[in-house]
């Protein structure tokens, strides 16, 4: 069974094709994105129709994807639907959810509409499936979903959904195995098709942090997620590489009296001018923050310490909602690759059973693997996201079942 993944961004267009089962992936490419111009590489998509057309052509000269007959599905890694979530057909739905809530994701919606139309007619027949980023969150407590706005607010869909559910899955899923909790594994691999169902043994409770350009904090109780960091949009929470995270509301009409600025502009400026990038006054890449730091550059001092103090609220917060913490996992880009970070986020917390080995945490890079003292009540874990991995498999699953 041949499923591919489409991950479509503001400026990218990246996918990765896998064989089932067991998993294994035939061809992976993509071209665009702000950081790779940023970096000297491709240019940025603005045509994802022309994308698209160059996947497929791509996929039809390794030989993999002749025609669609060797194609049994497509996956997207949509964000957020309105009125729609969790993992469900990429039909005519779908389509209108992301419409309807463009303006709140508009870096995201427009592309995968566009991107879901386009493998439709290109690929009459494929089943085109989509998990959103917000079904991992679709079980949380309604207190923890809940802003206090009048009601006709929350009616409109103001509320707390959250976003990296498919990292945060592949996290519960992953740490769950590597503590020898198979039957929490089982729960997390059913939980698009079932729900939640019911565990034996004693509670696992994961913090996990998903730390790239766009960052988050969920905790996870028994392969469920039961709080996250970001709120209404992919904004919120913490700092993110040219995103504000959490502001109060009271700033937005405060500079736009006092600066004299429309409201288009804030949006523009706090969403691309904003977080570490407008802390630092540098980058928004957290490689080069670090070297102007080390450097002795003040601001890129601040933008680390502010992004430290945000994910450690965030990591506290969920330690005391769960009553403590059997797992504290590092995921994405920074996580698995900046040992100083995972450091910092760590210091000073061996009253809370949190205490990191030197050793372990600077020769981890890139790989998975354990980074605790061996005395340290809680697992410090470093697992690489594998989020294509987990639109893959739910692909296979929305799939089979529909066929039933």
């Amino acid at each position: 069974m041949n499923i591919l993944v489409a991950n479509l961004g503001s400026t990218s267009f990246k996918f990765r094709l896998f064989r089932f089962d067991p998993a294994t992936t035939l061809g992976a490419g993509g071209a665009g994105g702000a950081t790779m111009l940023a970096k000297g590489g491709y240019e940025r998509v603005t045509d994802y129709g022309q994308a698209i057309d160059d996947c497929l052509a791509e996929l039809k000269a390794a030989g993999h994807v002749r025609s669609a007959a060797d194609l049994h599905g497509v996956g997207f890694k949509t964000v957020l639907g309105k009125g729609v979530t969790g993992c469900v057909p990429a039909d005519d739905r779908v389509i209108a959810a992301l419409e309807g809530f463009k303006e709140i994701a508009p870096a995201h919606n427009p592309p995968y509409a566009a991107g879901i139309k386009r493998f439709s007619e290109k690929l009459p027949g494929v089943p085109l499936v989509a998990l959103f980023e917000t079904a991992f969150y679709q079980w949380m407590p309604e207190a923890a979903t809940r802003y206090a706005v009048p009601e006709a607010w929350y009616q409109a869909g103001v509320r707390r959904f959250g976003f990296h559910g498919a990292s945060h899955k592949f996290i519960a899923e992953r740490s769950a195995e590597m503590l020898g909790r198979a039957d929490i594994a089982d729960r997390v691999r059913g939980l698009y098709q079932s729900g939640p169902v019911p565990t034996q043994g004693p509670a696992l409770r994961v913090v996990s942090c998903h730390l790239g350009g766009s960052s988050s904090v969920t905790g996870i109780r028994d392969g469920v997620a039961v709080g996250t960091s970001m709120g209404l949009s992919p904004q919120s929470g913490l700092p993110q590489n040219n995103r504000v995270g959490d502001l109060d509301s009271a700033a937005v009409p405060f500079v736009m009296k006092t600066l004299g600025l429309p409201l288009a502009e804030v949006e523009r400026q706090m969403t691309k001018e904003g977080g570490l990038l407008g802390l630092s006054g540098v980058s928004n890449d957290l490689r080069d923050i670090n070297a102007a730091a080390a450097q002795g550059n003040a601001r890129a001092k601040l933008a680390l310490e502010v992004f430290t103090h945000s994910a450690r609220h965030w990591i506290g917060a969920f330690h005391f909602e769960l009553n403590g913490c059997d797992a504290l996992v590092f995921t994405a880009g920074i996580g698995e690759n900046n040992p100083d970070m995972r450091a910092a986020f760590c210091a000073g917390l061996d009253q809370l059973g949190i205490v990191i080995d030197p050793a372990k945490n600077a020769a981890l890079r890139g790989t998975e693997g354990e980074i605790s003292a061996a005395h340290s009540r809680v697992k410090i874990l470093v697992i690489p996201a594998n989020e294509e991995l987990v639109v893959a498999r739910e692909t296979v699953r929305c799939i089979q079942s529909q066929k039933k």
